[in-house]
């Protein structure tokens, strides 16, 4: 086989190139608002355990 030729199939060597991936502008990112949402609810959590901790002192206080 000459060394002009050009190799196809499966003696290619090298990776086939990648395609132009079209953005994803339009998609929304799951994992972002996850993310948030995690952080909202381990506030929230942290919040009530304060005000509920806070309420029992000052029931037994006074």
């Amino acid at each position: 086989m000459s060394r002009t030729r050009k190799r196809t199939g499966a003696t290619r060597r090298h990776a086939p190139t990648r395609r132009h991936v079209p953005s994803r502008r339009w998609r929304f990112d799951w994992s972002c608002f996850d993310r948030w949402l995690d952080r909202v609810v381990t506030l929230a959590v942290i919040t009530a355990l304060l005000v509920g901790g806070t309420a029992l002192v000052l029931h037994l206080v006074l």
